[in-house]
């Protein structure tokens, strides 16, 4: 690598939830964060445009449209791109086998990673009992969840002049919740199961806004997490090894500044 390169390469990228169409959407940390990598393989795991919102409200920013274009600018010079529709894009899932400018569609993948190892990818709603079989209850808790979001903004915001750290309502309402907890814990098992059934060695999946790597039931399960709140993403190194990456955390600073289109 030329030393005045800074471009971090990874041989795999896993992003989900990114929830373009909603005002919460970080869409300026993720463009930021594409601009700085190159990989053989990404995988959009699910929930990278919020059909939800944008049938309620269209809104849409010049940062959403950067991040379109460079996926689609990755997808040209040579990355192989897969798109894994959620519930929140499901719409796409009417086009699941196709490809549009280089991106394919599919329901689900299985990535054999540079070890050998085989890994069922999958956005994760449809081991989710609530977006099952309750949808109006996920469509209650999606606006519970903006609405935690913008109060946490400014209420950092607040905290912040202060000299007071970081602190995550969404975050602290889910722990507060035991049933909340339990759901996680179930969902990460009922994946797992799933990979396990199948012969695999381990599930990447993203949907419930939780990044996590982590033995479940003696398979791993690894979570990208999301591009609202946390801004995280999974990465595969050369060697097949696997990393979070923490973009909020590396840019905390103003990652928690109040952006223009904060208000609801």
């Amino acid at each position: 690598m030329h030393p005045t390169d800074t471009k971090r390469r990874y041989r795999s990228l896993f992003i989900s939830d990114v929830h373009l169409g909603t005002r919460g959407c970080r869409a300026d940390f993720l463009a930021g964060f594409l601009k700085q990598v190159e990989c053989e393989n990404l995988y959009l795991v699910g929930d990278i445009v919020d059909g939800w919102r944008l049938k309620k409200s269209w809104y849409w920013d010049a940062h959403h449209d950067e991040v379109i274009r460079l996926v689609l600018r990755m997808a040209r010079h040579g990355t192989d791109v897969r798109y894994i529709p959620g519930n929140h894009d499901e719409v796409f899932r009417a086009w699941l086998g196709h490809e549009f400018s280089g991106v394919k569609l599919q329901d689900e993948a299985v990535h054999i990673a540079a070890d050998g190892r085989r890994y069922l990818v999958i956005h994760g709603d449809q081991f989710d009992g609530v977006i099952r079989y309750a949808k109006f209850l996920a469509l209650l808790g999606d606006w519970a969840y903006d609405w935690a979001l913008w109060t946490n903004r400014w209420f950092n915001l607040a905290r912040r002049r202060l000299g007071y750290p970081y602190w995550s309502l969404s975050q602290w309402l889910k722990r507060q919740v035991k049933g909340a907890v339990k759901a996680i814990d179930r969902f990460e098992g009922a994946l797992a199961n799933e990979a396990k059934r199948r012969g695999l060695d381990g599930v990447i999946c993203g949907h419930i806004h939780h990044a996590e790597m982590r033995e479940v039931g003696g398979l791993m399960y690894m979570n990208d997490g999301d591009w609202v709140e946390s801004c995280t993403a999974l990465v595969e190194h050369a060697d097949g090894r696997f990393e979070l990456i923490d973009w909020a955390q590396e840019n905390r600073l103003s990652f928690w500044q109040v952006p223009a289109h904060a208000a609801p």
